[in-house]
């Protein structure tokens, strides 16, 4: 098939900054796109060809988007799996498939599937309701501290709780969650894997990530990770076991534990550009956006390796704004020997709301690492 400067309509559920990160590679090769969101102020709106208001949880209204396009993909696990697994039924081209996608949406649904297939992970506990916590508390079943996550709609650090007492129980939301055992790990470590229809496989390099206290949000992405190479090496298997499991096409981003003896356990996956690869997009061979059309469309796979060490910052709303954003000092930062900033078309911040990031690249980690801080430190998101 003929994808470039042709009739071919690629169609994208999701129109947030991963899916206009992705527009940038498909405005490179003249694939023409289609996008839905439910807010027309979507990043992506200014990018795609045709843009559609859409609420991508309603059975009809992904239906009749994916019955515009020929291949369908997606930028956010929230959608409808009902209407992919029609659409597939009708013939039509989803990629990441249903079927992997209905694993990946419940996240205890998640943690089975890796007992399942013998992928390690940490302990847990299923839950219909928050209320059967305090049964399994009382019952010394379960005991502090633990991590509660919601089942369903987690995103960008929200749905994920640290239990340490009673009191940390008040107020969470009612459905499905787990529990799951507090991990005193070294690190917390990503592999993205790439895979296309054929089967053909590839891992972009192990990246460490830093997280904010409060928000649970990454802060840094520290590429190559500061690790031993066996231990690299044991992160790269296991993710690859976990792309074989799940059989996916296009990209496959895990997260993991690196344990204080060394082993790798896994967190959970996103079946989707991420977060933990937008250092790609400066420091790689291929970003992993153009990395994730190539797998879904069967084109060669692009090569993974970085030319340069990479980090990449969080630009989060400042915790003390709301309203119309204006990024400080961003002046200052692009002053600085390789620094670029990505600025994701968001125009009202709000507390930690991702609004773009910033990448560094160096031929030397370390030094990398040194003018992140000084990025962070220097740039703020606040509003008018």
């Amino acid at each position: 098939m003929n994808y470039f400067s042709s009739d071919f309509k690629l169609g994208i559920l999701g129109g947030g900054q991963l899916g206009k990160m992705m527009l940038y590679e498909t405005r490179k090769y003249d694939i023409q796109t289609l996008v839905i969101d439910p807010s027309d102020e979507a990043p992506c709106k200014i990018a795609c060809n045709e843009f559609f208001k859409g609420d991508l949880m309603d059975y009809d209204t992904v239906y009749n988007f994916g019955k515009k396009v020929d291949v369908l993909t997606f930028e956010i696990e929230n959608v409808n799996v009902e209407a992919l697994e029609q659409l597939e039924k009708e013939g039509k081209t989803v990629y990441p498939s249903a079927k992997t996608l209905k694993t990946i949406q419940n996240k205890a649904k998640q943690k089975l599937f890796y007992v399942d297939h013998n992928i390690p992970t940490a302990d847990f506990s299923r839950f219909a309701y928050p209320d059967e916590i305090l049964t399994a508390i009382k019952n010394e079943s379960l005991s502090f501290p633990f991590v509660w996550k919601s089942a369903r709609f987690g995103y960008d650090g929200q749905g994920v709780k640290i239990i340490k007492t009673y009191s940390d129980l008040d107020n969470l939301p009612e459905g499905e969650c787990i529990a799951e055992k507090m991990i005193p790990f070294k690190n917390e470590l990503a592999v993205i894997v790439v895979r296309d229809p054929k089967g053909n496989v590839k891992t972009y390099p192990v990246v460490e990530m830093e997280f904010h206290p409060e928000a649970n949000q990454v802060e840094y992405v520290i590429c190559p990770a500061r690790i031993d190479k066996e231990v690299a090496k044991k992160a790269q298997l296991v993710a690859l076991k976990v792309s074989q499991a799940y059989n996916h096409v296009g990209l496959l981003a895990v997260e993991m534990f690196q344990t204080q003896d060394d082993e790798i356990l896994v967190n959970e996956v996103a079946p989707r550009p991420h977060n933990s690869g937008h250092y790609s997009i400066e420091a790689s061979y291929t970003n992993q956006f153009e990395q994730h059309l190539r797998a879904i469309l069967g084109l060669p796979l692009g090569k993974t390796e970085s030319k340069v060490a990479g980090i990449m910052v969080n630009l989060v709303g400042d915790e003390e704004y709301t309203g119309p954003v204006v990024y400080k000092n961003i002046e200052k930062i692009m002053d600085m020997d390789g620094v670029t900033p990505h600025i994701y078309g968001k125009k009202q911040t709000r507390p930690f709301r991702k609004m773009g990031h910033v990448t560094i690249v160096n031929e030397d980690v370390a030094q990398a690492r040194v003018i992140a801080a000084q990025v962070k430190k220097s740039i703020k998101v606040i509003s008018e």
